[in-house]
């Protein structure tokens, strides 16, 4: 049974500073790619950022040079680094691992508030 859970959400002032983790449990870890998703009110679910199990990084073009993925095979563990966050950064923050380059399993999310 596969299981993701993130953690490292909360509220932050813009231009501040998150990392959020993601544990998974089930299944052989560094064998697959993962990454993460957003939801914010009222909107789809978009990409944020993915990572394959070689390391290579994707990222959406409203996060690049803002945040960073990363992976640590050994923790079965995956994160994501935020910097200089932004109001329009504000949703729900949803860990996934991927299969034939689709998410296959979801997290159950964890909120980022950036606001003054």
């Amino acid at each position: 049974q596969v299981q993701l859970v993130e953690s490292g959400g909360g509220l932050v002032q813009p231009g501040g500073s998150l990392r959020l983790s993601c544990v998974a449990s089930g299944g052989i870890f560094s064998i697959y790619n993962m990454a993460w998703y957003r939801q914010a009110p009222g909107k789809q679910r978009e990409f944020v950022a993915s990572i394959t199990r070689g390391g290579s990084t994707n990222y959406a073009d409203s996060v690049k040079g803002r945040f960073t993925i990363s992976r640590d095979n050994a923790k079965s563990t995956q994160y994501l680094q935020m910097n200089s966050l932004k109001p329009e950064d504000t949703a729900v923050y949803y860990c996934t691992r991927m299969w034939n380059s689709s998410p296959r399993y979801w997290g159950q999310g964890t909120q980022v508030t950036v606001s003054s």
